[in-house]
């Protein structure tokens, strides 16, 4: 649905008056950054394209009504704003979600990881809804890239989900759900040492493949049951997860799959990890109720 300036706006071809703008159409424009497109109308803004406008009905993230329940399923691409940046995510909504979790990608990876998408998916048949998350913005990945250094700056990242998480709490559609952590590799040190700012906000965290051990002075502070996923073949990284389950306060468990490396490709392993997300997630979720 294209929106134009004007004295109205151009919907489905029909003139609009300004009166009768839905509060629901945005301006996604980078450059005025006005965000409703009434504004724009408004301030007569010249620097719009009409491919930069669009129709976002009831119930689109940030916009319309609270709804407690979505009627049907919701996906989107969303840009998360954290500090002075934005954070590119892809956000999905189950029917009647009973919960939410939110992703933490490894060192070097993205929201586009494969293993995270998979397990997101599975979450999301079980009725939870999740967002995954770029934790870097393209030019910091650039940098980083070349130095390595932010994939290994747990506090840096943990600032980042931490304010992914404010803006979950702050959006009509998803304050509501109970939220959970899934972090892997570097990302799980991250959710646990966000999870220790919002104990009260984070009700499960799940560790695959993770670096726990990173989150050292912050462990015992954390107060959201905890899952630690670990694959048999991935030696150095047991025992850090067992350094770090014997620092953990909370309510916990191990789990060791057998035949699994670290990043987890052998058949069937990826499968057992999900399960167990979801098992996990489920039980500390959902049976806590609405916020």
């Amino acid at each position: 649905m294209n929106i134009t300036h004007g004295k109205g706006v151009v919907v489905n071809k029909q003139s609009v008056p300004l009166d009768q703008v839905s509060r629901d159409t945005v301006c996604t424009c980078q450059e005025c950054n006005h965000n409703l497109a009434r504004d724009c109308i408004k301030l007569k803004c010249t620097c719009c394209k009409t491919d930069t406008h669009s129709m976002i009905l009831d119930g689109m993230i940030g916009y319309g009504p609270a709804h407690k329940k979505f009627e049907k399923d919701f996906k989107d691409e969303v840009q998360v704003s954290t500090g002075s940046v934005k954070l590119e995510g892809n956000i999905f909504i189950p029917k009647n979600a009973r919960g939410l979790v939110l992703f933490a990608h490894g060192s070097g990876s993205s929201r586009h990881s494969p293993r995270n998408k998979y397990v997101a998916q599975v979450l999301n048949r079980a009725g939870l809804a999740t967002l995954l998350i770029d934790l870097l913005t393209q030019q910091e990945e650039k940098i980083d890239d070349k130095t390595a250094h932010l994939r290994f700056d747990i506090d840096f990242l943990a600032q980042r989900l931490i304010g992914a998480t404010d803006w979950l709490l702050e959006n009509n559609e998803t304050k509501s759900l109970n939220m959970g952590y899934f972090g892997a590799s570097t990302g799980a040190a991250a959710a646990l040492v966000a999870a220790a700012q919002y104990p009260k906000v984070v009700r499960a965290i799940v560790s695959r493949g993770g670096r726990p051990d990173l989150a050292g002075p912050v462990l015992h502070n954390v107060k959201s049951p905890t899952l630690l996923i670990v694959g048999g073949n991935d030696y150095p990284v047991i025992d850090m997860n067992q350094e770090a389950f014997d620092k953990l306060k909370t309510e916990k468990k191990m789990v060791i799959v057998p035949g699994a490396t670290h990043l987890f490709e052998e058949p069937g392993t990826l499968e057992m990890v999900a399960r167990l997300a979801v098992d996990w997630f489920v039980t500390h979720l959902a049976k806590q109720g609405g916020k």
